[in-house]
């Protein structure tokens, strides 16, 4: 109950600013309407969690604020986050100085394990940088129910935008010119 209780207030206070700025609905840009009605919202904080990194050692998102954020929740047994992950990994290869991808494997210990999402990573050749959300913290924090999910966060870590679903190279860059403006 008390599980239910916080994912509800937690959605009352990410819904509005959230759900105005979702990639991938049909919206006119060319106009400005989507930037316009993000920016005259007030500004949600992205909710801070902690996942681990390969190593064991404890990560909080707030340790990436200070840098926009990519913040993207997959699994390996997920074929719309395979096939998102080359955009992805472009991106980081493009934007990783000035932007922080941080992708957060489903761990959950059955399904998806830490060897099994390491091992895939290593295959891929993918170099972002993989945590791992083995308490269920980040998805409980976020309510991430669907595989991908992805959300864009400014620099000082206010929440710009999501996506749900496997996002496109275009959608990819247009969350990431949303939180990194010189990456127009």
């Amino acid at each position: 109950v008390a599980l239910f209780a916080g994912a509800f207030v937690l959605y009352n206070q990410l819904k509005d600013t959230v759900q105005l700025s979702t990639l991938g609905e049909t919206t006119d840009t060319s106009s400005g309407t989507e930037s316009d009605s993000a920016s005259s919202q007030p500004q949600t904080q992205a909710p801070d969690f902690t996942v681990t990194d390969a190593q064991g050692n404890e990560v909080a998102l707030s340790s990436y604020f200070g840098k926009p954020i990519v913040l993207n929740f997959w699994a390996s047994w997920c074929g719309p986050c395979k096939s998102e992950m080359p955009d992805f990994e472009e991106a980081y290869q493009t934007y990783g100085d000035e932007i922080h991808f941080v992708m957060v494997n489903m761990t959950d210990g059955s399904r998806e394990t830490q060897e099994v999402a390491s091992s895939f990573v290593q295959q891929q050749g993918f170099t972002f940088p993989v945590l791992y959300d083995t308490q269920m913290n980040a998805a409980t924090t976020y309510s991430v129910w669907s595989l991908p999910t992805t959300y864009f966060i400014d620099e000082e870590g206010y929440l710009v935008a999501q996506g749900r679903g496997a996002l496109d190279r275009e959608t990819l860059e247009r969350g990431i010119g949303m939180i990194h403006p010189t990456a127009d």
